[in-house]
């Protein structure tokens, strides 16, 4: 009976090895720099919500002072109302200047409300923008998570779902932006 030959596999085991590593090496690379593109969507995201959030601030701040104003032509068109009335009650006639004053008065408030709307609804258009990017934010940090995750569990559907929830995020971003 031949002798069988022996075929050495040590090096063809070691080669199966160095394969493997390489291609995991490679796949955590992908994972790695995915996170990475996530972070940059969450930064600037983050930036722009709170470029909104501080739009919304400053137009509502405008908004309130413009009621004040409002306010102040009122009480102005009222104490001018008043002084009319009195001097109506003691059988006087009222200045023209008063009368004048009184409509100006008047017809300033509303240009003064249609200002302030204006500023009240622009603050609000603008906290929708950053609720939006704030929810996108919000999606991004937790793609960058679960990309940790599976690098640390070599769980590659985890890496799928991370690119998944970024892509969510990019869509939510650009839709309700």
């Amino acid at each position: 009976m031949p002798e069988e030959i022996e075929v050495p596999t040590e090096h063809l085991h070691e080669t199966l090895e160095e394969s493997v590593h390489h291609s995991q090496e490679s796949w955590i690379m992908m994972v790695a720099l995915t996170a990475a593109l996530l972070s940059v969507l969450a930064a600037i995201s983050a930036l722009f919500a709170s470029h909104y959030a501080n739009e919304a601030m400053l137009e509502q701040i405008q908004a309130s002072d413009q009621w004040s104003f409002y306010q102040a032509k009122g009480i102005k068109s009222a104490v001018l109302e008043s002084k009319m009335e009195l001097l109506k009650q003691m059988g006087k006639n009222a200045d023209e200047n008063d009368v004048r004053n009184s409509e100006r008065y008047k017809e300033e408030q509303q240009e003064i409300k249609k200002v302030a709307t204006e500023k009240q609804e622009g603050s609000g258009r603008h906290l929708v923008q950053h609720n939006a990017l704030s929810k996108g934010v919000t999606l991004f940090q937790i793609a960058i998570a679960i990309c940790a995750i599976s690098a640390l569990t070599r769980r590659k559907w985890l890496w799928y779902g991370s690119i998944a929830l970024g892509i969510a995020g990019v869509i939510l971003v650009y839709i309700l932006l």
